[in-house]
């Protein structure tokens, strides 16, 4: 299972997690731009994007399907809504869970407009007979319902207005090949620098009419792992903690002990990510460690280590994955201010025993 995909998962209780819960959601539809311009980072996705909008737009005719993939809170959902409206279509808006069935897409599809966008998202969580369907509505608009069952059943088509379908995906490597061939163009959502961060916390900072230096930016932008989703999320909290601790002026300072508080490390790293370094740096002196063990040690689920913690440490170098197990990396140690263990002597371990 996937822990990011869903809001009601140990990921969404995170204020680190990448899931977007209701507020989210809500602040996220105020602080969305609403062009390429306006939106920050992704510099190659925006260029490409922008180039097949624009001969779109010159020959008159619908956009190619575009394909969107990368982790969650990147800006897969926005760049769908600024496709809609550079050129100028409007959007429908569903995902691939919500499609169980052949007959709920084409019950979607045949009531699309003419050069409407239909934003698919985690479009690798639906259904085969709907994927099936999709093919031949993506190439050739057009669809076949069937009436009736058994012997007596009829394929009737049904012609569908041109369309753009923007598919997102969290997990690329589902999609059977066949669909991804059909999309005209595809693009990797890549995880954000710090400057890219900060212009991001400066710019919902005034959005949201919250007063913010730059070292404050820069604090909250460093410990927001790559994705302005947590930035947005972190600054709304040390906005409140502003608000009520101090004069309402974010600091580096405020920043720092707002984040404390919420046991967000300089990193980025929160109480679940720190338990697992933890665990295996002073119950296993840094590893190897199966996933299991290390899970018991922790007192979480064995799928809430692997889907929900590991991920963020191994980008982060602070821990690998090995056919042995688990292990951690001298940057871990340096991170939890640890030392670690003399290294054994080399040979077959058994010159101290001997005293050599």
């Amino acid at each position: 299972m996937n822990w990011d995909d869903t809001t009601d998962t140990p990921a969404a209780e995170r204020l680190v997690g990448s899931v977007a819960d209701r507020e989210d959601q809500a602040v996220e539809a105020a602080l969305r731009p609403k062009d390429l311009g306006e939106f920050i980072g992704q510099e190659k996705v925006r260029e490409q994007l922008d180039l097949v909008l624009r001969a779109a737009r010159a020959r008159g005719a619908t956009a190619d399907h575009v394909l969107l993939s990368g982790a969650p809170g990147l800006g897969k959902t926005t760049l769908s809504m600024i496709i809609a409206a550079e050129m100028g279509a409007p959007i429908r808006i569903t995902s691939g869970p919500a499609i169980q069935h052949a007959g709920d897409l084409a019950a979607i599809l045949s009531s699309l407009q003419e050069g409407e966008v239909l934003f698919l998202d985690e479009i690798h969580r639906m259904s085969r007979p709907a994927e099936e369907m999709l093919y031949m509505a993506m190439e050739d608009f057009r669809v076949d319902v069937i009436v009736g069952k058994g012997p007596g059943a009829t394929a009737i088509p049904l012609e569908l207005p041109p369309f753009t379908l923007v598919g997102a995906t969290t997990r690329a490597g589902l999609l059977p090949p066949p669909l991804r061939d059909r999309f005209g163009f595809t693009a990797h959502m890549e995880f954000y620098g710090p400057a890219e961060l900060e212009r991001v916390v400066h710019r919902s900072a005034g959005l949201l009419d919250v007063e913010i230096d730059t070292e404050g930016a820069a604090e909250i932008a460093g410990r927001s792992r790559g994705t302005p989703r947590i930035a947005n999320r972190l600054l709304r909290r040390v906005r409140d903690y502003a608000q009520v601790k101090a004069d309402g002026l974010i600091t580096k300072e405020i920043a720092a002990a707002a984040l404390a508080v919420y046991e967000v490390d300089a990193r980025g790293l929160d109480r679940l990510d720190r338990a697992v370094l933890q665990a295996l740096l002073k119950l296993f002196g840094g590893g190897p460690v199966g996933l299991s063990t290390l899970a018991v040690a922790v007192g979480e689920e064995r799928e809430t280590v692997e889907e929900v913690a590991e991920p963020f440490l191994v980008r982060e170098g602070l821990l690998a994955r090995t056919p042995r197990g688990r292990i951690a990396t001298p940057a871990a140690w340096a991170h939890l201010g640890l030392t670690p263990p003399r290294s054994p002597a080399p040979g077959n371990g058994q010159g101290d025993l001997f005293g050599a």
